[in-house]
This record gives structure tokens, C-alpha cells and sequence, in this order.
């Protein structure tokens, strides 16, 4: 078995795991979520997908800050609930994700072989506001999941690596369903 298929199966394994555990808004998404982007940075890295593989070290801060946002913000109390994104966050988030995307296309362009500048920048960039997003529990970030994830689908198969893709094909379908319970969550119909 190649290192690049047993990347993928533990790399897709954590990310169910991690998947599970942020639709149910616990805590262990980020303790996950700090172990899986090792994984992924390598089976990146070796794929040729720079932006993403680099994008994982931000996985693993995020990991930590998540994991200390959320254990200082417990779920009951009001700073910790789901909630949507308030519409005074929406022009900055945006022009954060503009001049993200631009930096680390031009970083892809002038200093990698990148084949995929464009779309490795803009998954990579909205990864992290969403990322984001997710540590202060807004519903929206789900939204945005699902943008990065059908932008990898077509990346992942690109570049060759499957499983991997079959990974974020399954993301896309879960960050509706996710959506949708963090959405009935916050407007009260179900608990969280």
C-alpha cells in the first residue's frame, strides 16, 4: 500500500470523526481538528497542493484556539451559544477573504510550481474565515464549508488523490445538513 492511500484512508477517517463532532457542536472537534491537518499537510504537500498544505498549520492553531474559545464559552452560557453572523462582521470577513485569496495566489504564482494557483488560494483563503467562523459558532460557517468543499472535490481529483476528494463530496452533502441543525438549533427548535 502507497503512503499516498494510507494518507487518504486516515486522513478521511479523522475527517468523518471531525465532521460528526462539529455538527453536533462538541468540544472534541478541535482536538481532532488539531491531529487530522497533520495528516492532510503531508498527503498535500506530496500532491502538489501547497497552499492546502500549509493551510494545515493553521488547522492546528485554529485546533487550539477553538478548543480554548469554546472550553471559555461553555454552550449554555450566551457567548457560547450557535448564533448567526452579525451583519456588521459580513464586509470584513469579506474583505478578509479578498486579501487572503490575493496574497496566497500571488505566494502560489511567484513561488511554487503550482498548477492550481486560483482555486488552491481561494479554498485555502475561505478555510480560514471560515475556520473562524466556526470558533465563534456562527451558524454561516457552514456556508462557507460548503464552497471550500466543492471547490476540493474538483481540486482533490485533479490532483489525483480520491479518497480524499470522496471526502469532501461527503463534506459538501453534510455542511447542509449541518447547516440546517445549527440553523434549527439557533432559532430554538432543537437543542444543541
Amino acid at each position: 500500500m502507497d503512503w499516498s492511500l494510507i494518507l487518504q484512508i486516515v486522513g478521511t477517517t479523522l475527517g468523518l470523526i471531525y465532521l460528526w463532532l462539529e455538527y453536533k457542536a462538541n468540544i472534541w472537534v478541535w482536538v481532532i481538528g488539531a491531529i487530522m491537518p497533520m495528516v492532510h499537510g503531508v498527503l498535500y504537500l506530496t500532491s502538489g497542493i501547497y497552499a492546502d498544505a500549509a493551510m494545515q498549520l493553521y488547522y492546528v492553531a485554529a485546533g487550539i484556539y477553538g478548543l480554548a474559545v469554546w472550553k471559555r464559552h461553555p454552550k449554555d452560557s450566551s457567548s457560547g451559544r450557535i448564533k448567526h453572523t452579525p451583519l456588521r462582521w459580513i464586509l470584513p470577513l469579506v474583505g478578509i477573504y479578498v486579501v487572503l485569496h490575493v496574497a496566497i495566489y500571488f505566494v502560489l504564482t511567484d513561488f511554487t510550481d503550482s498548477r492550481v494557483p486560483f482555486f488552491d488560494s481561494m479554498s485555502t483563503a475561505l478555510s480560514i474565515v471560515a475556520m473562524w467562523m466556526l470558533s465563534r459558532k456562527l451558524v454561516e460557517q457552514w456556508l462557507v464549508w460548503l464552497v471550500v468543499d466543492m471547490i476540493s472535490v474538483g481540486l482533490y481529483l485533479y490532483k489525483g488523490i480520491p479518497l480524499t476528494a470522496g471526502l469532501y463530496a461527503v463534506y459538501s452533502v453534510l455542511a447542509i445538513v449541518g447547516y440546517v441543525r445549527w440553523l434549527r438549533i439557533c432559532r430554538g427548535e432543537v437543542k444543541g
